[in-house]
């Protein structure tokens, strides 16, 4: 009887390890920043619910901040993951991007969303880690994006030609060691730059860490396309480390 209290106890003991190694796996987080410092887009109120939302679905947190004095080490280190969504201008001061550039080089994560690319160009550091700066775009209007490489996780569930509307940016000082995952078609609308290999959406290793961005998310109603809320589901992932 002794002996089968025992097994008991012990089997509960591992069931609880188990389960608090996966709710360990499970309150990974990420810190969604969206302080601006130049132009303020509309959809950020209404981008910062629909990302939260979406990845609390998938089982990370979310805090949301536009106060740059979160950027300390000992506060950025409880992340998996940093979202510059829709920052402008220069958000961060020396200090702050002096703990930012150590916590990637400590293996953290970068998600740029839309005008991150539009942030810090003073910083070469920066420019290098979200992959290009913005470099203007045209009027808000319909084009075509194809995926770079179908196999992409972020494109599989995504059809041969996504038309889209949306905010197109044009790019300068590209990142040569971006790995492009989708580009625009330039003869699908007016107003393009960059060429046939116009980037998009892109990700890479950088400096110790990870790094994605989308130009895709001016808009409020892309927000609601879940096409675009997957791909960017799996962009957080990746930059989280997830394989």
């Amino acid at each position: 009887m002794n002996l089968n209290k025992t097994i008991f106890t012990l089997l509960g003991l591992l069931l609880c390890l188990q389960f608090y190694s996966c709710a360990q796996k499970q309150s990974k987080k990420v810190l969604l920043f969206s302080k601006t410092a130049a132009f303020r887009h509309e959809s950020i109120e209404f981008g910062n619910q629909a990302i939260t939302k979406l990845l609390n679905a998938n089982l990370i947190q979310v805090d949301h901040t536009e106060d740059a004095n979160y950027f300390t080490e000992n506060k950025l280190k409880q992340y998996a993951a940093i979202i510059f969504f829709n920052t402008t201008g220069n958000v961060l001061d020396n200090q702050q991007q002096i703990e930012f550039e150590k916590y990637i080089q400590g293996g953290g994560g970068f998600v740029g969303i839309h005008s991150a690319s539009d942030t810090e160009y003073e910083w070469p550091w920066y420019n290098q880690l979200v992959g290009a700066y913005f470099d203007g775009h045209p009027p808000i209007q319909d084009a075509n994006l194809k995926c770079a490489n179908k196999n992409e996780l972020c494109c599989k569930h995504l059809p041969e030609i996504w038309t889209l509307n949306e905010e197109w940016y044009n790019f300068k000082s590209i990142n040569p060691a971006i790995e492009v995952i989708m580009t625009i078609d330039e003869a699908s609308y007016e107003g393009g730059k960059n060429g046939q290999q116009h980037p998009i959406v892109w990700k890479h290793h950088f400096d110790g860490g990870r790094s994605f961005y989308t130009a895709i998310g001016h808009k409020e109603s892309t927000f609601t396309d879940p096409l675009y809320l997957q791909q960017l589901l799996v962009g957080v992932e990746f930059a989280m480390g997830k394989k």
